[in-house]
């Protein structure tokens, strides 16, 4: 397994005054490491920009020097009971469950582990039952994504059977028997695995597939069994007269199982056909490393965005976090919301079109290094398939994130800087550090847990370029900030867009559902649209009856290219020249780091069908000029008609609008996820610094310069 030689995570990504950050780090070197700490200020190497500009914090943590260690982590799902099972038969043992494969691979996949008894899926598509180092193989083979009913025994003269049978066909059972000659011991004390395989005191081999009702039989009586539509909601499955099943790594649960009909699609109606757990060996969600140094974040740590840098020789890790003023203590007029659901969501990103030539802008700019594309073992993001060709639903930041690191590249043949995320929403920080505007940062963490108390003392809240992933708490802490009078800034395009959902063991743990509709890297399996946490109806907000216009006026529709193309002033109503103060031109952003220009690769556009039904003021416009923008999937109906009515060309837009509620709350959006990467051109000097400016005045008084 490729491993990266110095890297680490946080066990939290943003924190207020008191509370404790704990590093985990593996270093492959002989000598110490050190850590560092900065605040960051650009994360975009592009050297015709600021470049990374960070300042040294040594005054709230010292350059320390810390014992490297290797720190191991293993790939794959599995489930391992609690505590041994006992076994004492007398005559005969039996294994039995159902099983649902979805990868034949080269190497053997364990199905089930006993102590010294095995069920293992072959490379040739056999089922293997193995005691000790004796083995009978099935004669007939299964297929991917069928189910199979698995039966093994072995009794006490020695005779060793197995049995695969579809049950989806009508046939007589096929049973393969070997007589050993010679009798066995059906004793055994062990813990007992599902999914995997104990290979010295680690769980490998791991299968990819669904499995259900794993069950034990002694002398005919069933002495262990797992019902897996049990506590769907968690990561522990009781035991039947038996330990409880511990899942390890996330497996996804609230998946069809072998008696799923089509009869019910929301697994919390008919929960005995959602009875499977699927497991894959490349799920990976918590690396579990040991801590290696902590930081608690004193009283007078002003909020911001830090990075925590590592070093020895010429390797280095950067892990960022986010600090919060103390809560109910607000120390700036503008709260900057950082996205963190997001980038969890799009954590270790392994684009199809990496190459290998990106390492030349890499190393000429000193931007980050390593890519998912490359280490994939790491566990990859929700925008990847796992090896059997499924989606992956599950994320998490408790494992190294690359794309989670300031310098990272997104695009590496961009002929901009090509950044997307943390490091795409340094544009806006770097923007407002040399307009000398104050801000706090509060994040998704922040705002799910204290709802709108996290935000409701700013005068004004502004988004980076793609707060794209959202629960159910932070859409209505949002709201409830807009409505009480709070002035929303929405600085990006295809935001509020999925609905994720948090594991009530593990709130680090998310969940995303691809359901139905959407511009989606995958699709959900049909019956398995509805979250396996909280069993909300997943995929899209707007299939959720709460689409982007009703909060922030405009909603994703077009995405192209990583283009972008300059606005053009539509209104030119006297009651909003405030808007375009010193601003001489009609065209808007034809510029910009994201992208070259302020309006490009993914738009956001008014419906009148879909909005908040308060009056909108369109400001500017722009059309998508680039023949590879296309209509997002829920916006198109047919090769020659779509929702709107008119011509693709007339929605395929970015929307620039304001708009006020009739509680007093003020939104202002931009409909496009490059907005941002045109602030810092020209040294801050541009049309598109000036407007936001003065929309920002308009909340925090004059901040003209």
């Amino acid at each position: 397994m490729k491993t990266v030689p110095l890297i680490g995570y946080s066990s939290r990504l943003s924190g207020r005054a008191n509370e404790r950050i704990d590093f985990m780090v593996s270093s492959e070197h002989e000598e110490n490491y050190t850590a560092r700490l900065f605040r960051s200020i650009s994360a975009d190497p592009n050297p015709q920009g600021m470049g990374l500009v960070e300042y040294a914090c040594d005054d709230l943590f010292r350059e320390q020097s810390f014992i490297s260690r290797k720190q191991r982590f293993s790939p794959g799902s599995y489930g391992i009971t609690t505590e041994q099972l006992k076994i004492r038969a007398e005559q005969k043992i039996m294994f039995s469950l159902l099983l649902y494969p979805t990868l034949i691979s080269e190497a053997a996949q364990e199905i089930l582990h006993f102590g010294r008894f095995r069920l293992t899926l072959t490379a040739g598509g056999h089922v293997n039952f193995g005691v000790d180092q004796n083995t009978v193989r099935s004669e007939n083979k299964v297929a991917i994504r069928r189910w199979y009913r698995i039966e093994a025994s072995v009794n006490k003269q020695g005779e060793l059977s197995v049995s695969v049978n579809g049950i989806e066909q009508i046939q007589s059972p096929e049973e393969t028997v070997r007589d050993l000659e010679t009798q066995i011991d059906l004793s055994e004390n062990s813990i007992l695995i599902i999914a995997g395989q104990n290979v010295q005191n680690a769980v490998k081999n791991c299968f990819n597939g669904k499995i259900e009702a794993p069950s034990v039989f002694m002398d005919g009586q069933c002495v262990a069994t797992w019902d897996f539509a049990k506590n769907i909601q968690s990561m522990t499955v009781p035991g039947n007269g038996c330990a409880d099943l511990e899942l390890v790594n996330a497996p996804t649960r609230a998946v069809t199982g072998a008696a799923w009909d089509g009869s019910e699609m929301n697994w919390q109606h008919k929960p005995d056909h959602y009875a499977a757990i699927s497991f894959h060996q490349d799920d990976i969600y918590d690396f579990g490393w040991e801590t290696d140094f902590s930081f608690v974040i004193p009283d007078n740590m002003p909020s911001g965005i830090y990075v925590m840098r590592i070093s020895c020789g010429d390797d280095y890790d950067a892990m960022p976090f986010f600090v919060c003023p103390q809560r109910d203590q607000p120390t700036a007029k503008l709260c900057v919301l950082v996205s963190t659901f997001t980038y969890v969501i799009y954590g270790n990103h392994a684009r199809p079109d990496y190459e290998p030539s990106w390492l030349d802008r890499i190393a000429e700019w000193n931007a980050y290094p390593h890519n998912a594309a490359v280490f994939s073992s790491y566990g990859l993001s929700t925008y990847n398939n796992h090896v059997d060709g499924s989606g992956i639903c599950h994320a998490s930041h408790k494992r190294p994130l690359f794309n989670l690191r300031p310098g990272y590249i997104t695009f590496g043949q961009a002929t901009c800087s090509g950044l997307r995320h943390f490091q795409a929403d340094s544009h806006l920080i770097s923007w407002l550090h040399t307009k000398n505007i104050a801000y706090d940062i509060v994040t998704d963490e922040e705002l799910h847990n204290e709802g709108v108390d996290a935000i409701k003392r700013y005068d004004a809240v502004v988004t980076g370029s793609h707060p794209e992933y959202h629960t159910t708490e932070t859409l209505d802490a949002l709201t409830h900030y807009r409505d009480g009078g709070g002035a929303l800034h929405y600085l990006g395009g295809n935001g509020f867009y999925w609905r994720i959902a948090r594991h009530s063991e593990d709130p680090s743990l998310l969940e995303i559902r691809r359901a139905e509709d959407g511009l989606r890297a995958w699709a959900s399996e049909p019956g398995e649209y509805y979250n396996g946490f909280d069993g909300a109806y997943g995929g899209l907000w707007r299939r959720n009856g709460r689409a982007p216009q009703k909060l922030v006026g405009v909603g994703f529709t077009a995405q192209g290219t990583f283009n972008g193309m300059p606005y053009q002033r539509v209104c030119y109503d006297p009651e909003f020249d405030w808007v375009f103060e010193g601003i001489d031109q009609d065209i808007i952003g034809d510029f910009g780091f994201s992208g070259n220009g302020a309006a490009g690769f993914e738009l956001d556009r008014v419906d009148p069908k879909l909005g908040s039904g308060d009056q909108i003021t369109i400001l500017a416009q722009s059309f998508a000029s680039d023949d590879h923008f296309i209509l997002v999937p829920e916006e198109q109906l047919t090769h020659l008609t779509n929702l709107s009515g008119g011509p693709e060309k007339e929605v395929m837009r970015a929307d620039m609008v304001y708009f006020e509620t009739p509680e007093g709350g003020r939104v202002f959006s931009v409909g496009s996820i490059t907005f941002c990467g045109s602030l810092p051109w020209n040294n801050f000097d541009n049309t598109v610094s000036r407007l936001l400016l003065n929309v920002l005045s308009r909340s925090l008084g004059n901040l003209s310069s």
